[in-house]
């Protein structure tokens, strides 16, 4: 079964110990009191939010560099993504050169129906490929990501799956395989159809995943200029120089749907991802980005929970020679909170329990999660901090009655 040890105010006892050691209360209680102390956040709504945006405007904001979540309204409202769908073309691009699928010399061939449909008789924004020319994948991915070019999107989505439906498929197959659990892909421009969409939680997965796991591809959004044909082009995402510390991702527009942008951003030494959707202008959509932003200077302060083997609970061992092992901390546990009320913030150990004996010393079996409401807005792997070998076929026996008479628990 799982385990759950929630930290929490509790009316005039404190929190409850369900047997830790000392030590490990008394960090816990002064854990606590730093966690309910605050001044005035607002319980997991975002400040920055444009107050006379609609009910259905969305906005995220993550710190990638401590992993910490910091502001969230309405993560899961679906939207359709108009041109920041091209950011999971480019991902199933990045992936297919790392694998060794293609090289960045492959060379794919303007069909006439990425011409047409991308190209300069579309009057859509394009990088102005020849009918019939064979162009270099790193070309067709700056056209992609510095132009915003259509055409570039179909090529690729034509030369890596044979068609845009085929290349659809490998884009919601990549949505799934990193967690996107909101989204749905129907084309690699991001056309507006009405079975595309995706949400503010799934487009900061994404951008996540392209800044991690592609960091070396990133200064392709960051690009001034790109020219091709003999076409100069300037880039084509209107955040970059508009939004202090933005250097890159993508921005968009659907029908009804207005305008988003998945933004990253370098903040005070910290990366950031930043999502906004629903807006009705782009002015609107870049004052809804530039307040979230400035809102980490604003509204939010380092705090160090746990230092590097730090216990933060116990958990219980079936059959073992000692009936519990301390659960701790590989790396600091350092996380950006809100100087304000920070009452809507609790932390929880979660691993699956009792542990069967023998258990080895550094083991990952659990983890520590910092909860705002119902967010998780940080994890870490919680490891065995002790040994313990096989009991005797008496205490043996004896976890065994327990086991099967009242399970092994511990609550709130």
């Amino acid at each position: 079964m799982t385990a759950a040890v929630a930290v929490r105010k509790q009316d005039g006892a404190g929190a409850r110990h369900h047997g830790l050691p000392p030590r490990t209360v008394a960090a816990l209680l002064v854990l606590l009191l730093a966690l309910v102390a605050g001044f005035g956040f607002g319980g997991g709504t975002v400040k920055a939010q444009d107050a006379s945006a609609p009910d259905t405007s969305s906005a995220l904001l993550l710190d990638i560099t401590t992993g910490t979540l910091l502001a969230s309204r309405n993560p899961t409202v679906r939207y359709q993504p108009g041109s920041t769908a091209k950011l999971m073309t480019a991902a199933v691009v990045f992936d297919a050169l790392a694998r060794g699928e293609v090289s960045e010399d492959t060379a794919f061939t303007v069909s006439e129906h990425a011409w047409r449909s991308g190209g300069a008789p579309a009057r859509v924004t394009t990088m102005f490929a020849k009918l019939g020319s064979a162009v270099p994948v790193i070309d067709l991915l700056h056209g992609l990501i510095i132009q915003n070019a259509n055409d570039a999107a179909i090529v690729l989505a034509e030369g890596l799956a044979g068609s845009e439906a085929a290349f659809a498929a490998r884009m919601n197959d990549k949505a799934a395989e990193i967690g996107l659990t909101g989204s749905r892909f129907a084309d690699p421009t991001g056309y507006e159809v009405s079975d595309s969409y995706v949400t503010a939680r799934d487009m900061a997965r994404l951008a996540d995943y392209v800044l991690t796991r592609h960091g070396d591809r990133y200064a392709l959004f960051s690009a001034p200029d790109f020219t091709w044909n003999g076409i100069f082009q300037r880039n084509k995402n209107p955040l970059i120089g508009a939004v202090s510390g933005v250097d890159g991702l993508a921005a968009g527009f659907a029908q009804g749907a207005g305008f988003n942008a998945v933004a990253s951003a370098e903040r005070g030494g910290r990366r950031l991802i930043a999502v906004v959707a629903g807006h009705p202008g782009a002015d609107r959509r870049e004052e809804a980005l530039r307040r979230l932003l400035d809102s980490l200077e604003k509204d939010f302060e380092e705090v160090v929970l746990f230092s590097p083997g730090d216990t933060v609970t116990e958990a219980r061992v079936f059959g073992g020679s000692i009936g519990a092992v301390p659960l701790v901390v590989r790396e600091p546990v350092q996380i950006l909170l809100p100087r304000g009320n920070r009452h809507a913030y609790r932390l929880r150990a979660i691993y699956k329990g009792p542990l069967p004996a023998p258990v080895r010393r550094g083991e990952e079996v659990g983890e520590l999660r910092v909860l705002r409401d119902s967010d998780i807005v940080y994890r870490a792997p919680l490891l065995t901090g002790a040994e313990a070998g096989e009991g005797t076929l008496t205490s043996r026996a004896a976890d065994a009655v327990k086991e099967t008479l009242f399970g092994w628990w511990l609550n709130e």
